[in-house]
């Protein structure tokens, strides 16, 4: 392939720069967190993490470190004026009651109608289970996902059914991979956009389903 994949940042940029004014947006662990450090100047998002924070700001500078603050992957956080924090079982109302209007996740596979696989249950892991992402998949207005297209090994994410335990049934809306931009329709996955150099066969050989291109 002589086409480069996108790094993490333009990924996070892509994705930041779709995210409509005034929406209020929970990042997943992994990946979906960068989001938040490549927000256009002047556009107001709103981050909400379900530890219990909503108007999370990008990850903190030295001088503005304060350990007590962290989302909920366990990393330090910075908070925007106007930032409230709360109790974890009001967080997860917010999810629930369907107020969160987008959820950025990381995934393992995503299935042409949408499923979503994104936990694991290895011992080591630091996220060793469902978690959160359970009630976000399926209580978030909007699920996109931002992953890479293949595994390390080159397997494809994107399948026509999900080999792993899912976390949402018919939840993605849209992917963002270091390849591709993916909306999920009723008739699969639609290529929205590729990176240059990358041409429609080299994308359908590292995707396990059919893909249409707009």
């Amino acid at each position: 392939m002589s086409a480069t994949p996108r790094s993490k940042v333009e990924m996070a940029s892509l994705v930041a720069a779709d995210i409509p004014e005034g929406w209020h947006v929970n990042l997943g662990i992994g990946l979906p967190t960068l989001v938040a450090d490549h927000i256009p100047d002047g556009r107001e998002i709103i981050f909400h993490s379900e530890n219990g924070i909503l108007g999370m700001g990008p990850q903190p500078s030295e001088n503005e470190l304060d350990t007590w603050l962290v989302n909920a992957g366990k990393q330090n956080v910075t908070l925007v004026p106007g930032a409230s924090l709360f109790h974890h079982a009001d967080s997860f109302a917010m999810i629930r009651g369907g107020h969160i209007d987008l959820c950025v996740l990381g995934a393992f596979e995503i299935a042409e109608n949408g499923d979503i696989a994104n936990w694991t249950t290895e011992a080591n892991d630091r996220v060793p289970a469902v978690g959160g992402a359970m009630d976000l998949a399926a209580g978030a207005r909007n699920v996109w996902v931002m992953t890479t297209h293949t595994t390390r090994e080159g397997a494809p994410k994107l399948v026509s059914r999900c080999a792993y335990p899912l976390t949402a049934g018919g939840a993605v809306k849209r992917i963002y991979s270091d390849l591709a931009t993916i909306e999920v329709t009723p008739d699969g996955f639609l290529v929205t956009a590729m990176v240059d150099g990358l041409s429609r066969a080299e994308l359908e050989a590292r995707t396990g389903a059919p893909l249409r291109f707009a």
